[in-house]
């Protein structure tokens, strides 16, 4: 294996801002690539401005902007206009001697460059991840006209210009590491649109409407979830930038599940409190989105996010980790060989027209024990949401459905079960499951809903306020101030 290190002399944790790139590569001792990448940038910012946050690109917006990958130290906070915002390059600190942690590589120092034998299987990774970036900025690009206050506003942003910049640090890769081949897969990420029917982003979720709050609290819980668990899993890699990149974009993505759990929980305040104040489950009339939608667009979500892993026995995931490119989550806290040779898991599968389980080797079994880890994260949060049914005396609690439930991908792809697992005919799936997805009725209601809060310490009538402000400052603060 290579044991070059092209950024060996970054000892540095402080972020270069005087660079037209702001990074803490050393991006400056590489002018060959750093002309490259600010060939590439002109074409980011036409992306955003086009396809970016629609009607609030000269709006000063209250963001967070990393400085420093130091603990504690990596997020400045102040007014900027997002196009100026200083999307960068930012890898975390280096570790001393580390060696890779799994698969038949163990134990050797890890990769600076690209072997040659991986480097194909290096790229799609990188370009499946870096294409998940920019498409939900698309699916989420008209969201800031029905904000239901200037605080979720400001934090829909925040979400956006993380993924502008976690863009930028598959693009970087793309382009330090694989050459002509990885400067086109750069380009074709901005020329790939979410939903475009003839150049539609690489993963089915990242094509999906998010047309509502809701929607988009759901997605930032779940959709970015699957982002949480895809990233921890390639931080473990042994090609050294990728691992460095995705260990600082997780403390990144950690608030736009924030985002998403309190949004929801919060919703589910709201609603409980209507449903308390005026003894009636039925809320809409109220102007509150009532449980049993909110448990429909749960389901909805959680199932779409559930086929991001892919299918339950994957040759793929196994080449990957034989290899060391993709680990497992917290690989260097699992107690095993980090080998897998003689290690076997139970998955799921459909057999007799039934969901069942089948014996497979542990190795084939990546991508299903790593959505089994996103199941029972997803589960943590479900349980906070039903506390906030148990603490207002509503016996109904919210549930995830069936793992084969909605799937697209994987062996309970085309399948058809109630969300409690129970098989079910074509015909009879065709007649029911409208009442367990949102349908067009159950979206226009929550769209009517959708009208914007534009005006400091107000907040529409469907959603509890937070419990707090954004980095100590009152709920009343401006934090997107308005052209």
């Amino acid at each position: 294996m290579l044991s070059l290190k092209r950024n060996e002399y970054d000892t540095s944790m402080t972020i270069n801002y005087g660079e037209k790139i702001p990074n803490n590569v050393a991006l400056g001792e590489d002018r060959r690539l750093q002309r490259a990448l600010e060939s590439w940038q002109p074409g980011f910012l036409d992306w955003w401005q086009e396809l970016g946050p629609k009607g609030f690109q000269a709006a000063d917006v209250y963001l967070r902007t990393a400085v420093s990958i130091e603990p504690g130290g990596w997020a400045h906070y102040g007014h900027v206009k997002m196009p100026d915002y200083r999307w960068g390059i930012f890898l975390s600190a280096p570790e001393d001697a580390r060696q890779i942690g799994f698969g038949e590589n163990k134990g050797l120092p890890v990769w600076n460059e690209v072997p040659g034998e991986h480097r194909a299987d290096l790229r799609r990774l990188i370009v499946t991840q870096g294409d998940t970036e920019p498409a939900s900025v698309e699916q989420q690009r008209f969201l800031g006209c029905t904000a239901p206050s200037l605080y979720d506003l400001r934090n829909l942003f925040q979400v956006n210009v993380e993924e502008g910049r976690h863009l930028w640090a598959m693009v970087y890769l793309l382009h330090a590491y694989f050459g002509r081949a990885g400067r086109d897969e750069a380009d074709m990420i901005l020329e790939r649109h979410a939903g475009d029917p003839d150049r539609p982003r690489i993963l089915g979720a990242f094509n999906e409407l998010t047309p509502d709050w809701l929607a988009f609290f759901m997605f930032t819980y779940f959709t970015d979830r699957d982002g949480k668990y895809q990233l921890a899993s390639l931080a473990e890699s042994a090609f050294d930038p990728l691992a460095r990149t995705c260990k600082f974009m997780l403390t990144e993505e950690a608030h736009h599940m924030f985002v998403g759990e309190s949004g929801v929980k919060r919703v589910i305040q709201r609603t409980a409190e209507l449903m308390r104040d005026h003894d009636t489950s039925d809320v809409r009339p109220l102007g509150g989105i009532d449980l049993a939608t909110i448990q429909r667009y749960i389901n909805f979500h959680y199932s779409v996010s559930l086929d991001l892993f892919g299918g339950e026995s994957s040759t793929n995931a196994a080449t990957y980790y034989n290899a060391g490119l993709k680990g497992r989550y917290n690989e260097s806290k699992i107690n095993d060989d980090h080998l897998l040779t003689d290690a076997f898991e139970t998955v799921p599968e459909w057999r007799d027209e039934l969901p069942g389980v089948v014996e497979i080797p542990a190795i084939n079994a990546l991508n299903e024990r790593l959505r089994q880890d996103f199941i029972r994260d997803c589960l943590r949060g479900l349980n906070r949401w039903n506390r906030v049914l148990e603490e207002h005396s509503i016996a109904q609690r919210f549930s995830l459905p069936h793992v084969a439930f909605n799937r697209r991908i994987g062996v309970f792809a085309g399948c058809h079960v109630t969300p409690e697992g129970v098989p079910l005919s074509a015909e009879k799936w065709a007649e029911q499951h409208g009442g367990w997805l949102p349908g067009a009725h159950d979206r226009a209601f929550v769209s009517g809903l959708m009208k914007p809060v534009v005006e400091p310490g107000r907040i529409a009538g469907w959603i509890a306020p937070p419990s707090r402000g954004v980095n100590g400052l009152p709920l009343d603060y401006k934090y997107v101030r308005l052209t």
